[in-house]
């Protein structure tokens, strides 16, 4: 199972401001509860961050993001591994009331019992997977801006 990510969203301050929250990693784990670890140092190329995320199912995934091209303020490219694994593109750019930020990525799940979830219950990874992007998108707007 392969989860796809092509989603957009609007956040009322400009592209360069956005960019300075968003480089606050010290912050991810204050911003995100259900980021249980965390290991970056900044958003730039070349670094890698160890994550474990506990979606409200009974699992949690860990993986590295491995960033190789990070363009402030418009973009980073990374690439995903360990429990799941893929690729993930976040672009930031004006919009008449701030920020029009879009998220695209292909992840699929290596470790086993995530295959085997995938394969037998598609739509609750899914669920978990888009409840992760929503309380991030929700939860950096009330704590992050």
């Amino acid at each position: 199972m392969r989860v796809s990510t092509d989603r957009s969203f609007q956040l009322p301050v400009a592209p360069a401001t956005l960019w300075a929250h968003v480089s606050r990693v010290d912050h991810f784990q204050d911003w995100w509860p259900w980021l249980r670890r965390f290991d970056g140092r900044a958003l730039a190329a070349d670094q890698r961050w160890g994550c474990t995320v506990q979606p409200p199912l009974p699992y949690q995934v860990r993986f590295t993001i491995d960033l190789d091209e990070v363009e402030a303020p418009v973009s980073a490219r990374a690439r995903v591994s360990g429990d799941i694994e893929g690729w993930a593109h976040l672009r930031i750019g004006p919009h008449v009331e701030g920020s029009d930020v879009r998220l695209t990525a292909e992840l699929a799940p290596t470790n086993g019992f995530l295959r085997v979830a995938g394969r037998l219950a598609g739509p609750l990874v899914r669920f978990g997977h888009d409840w992760v992007l929503d309380a991030a998108v929700r939860q950096f707007r009330e704590r992050a801006l």
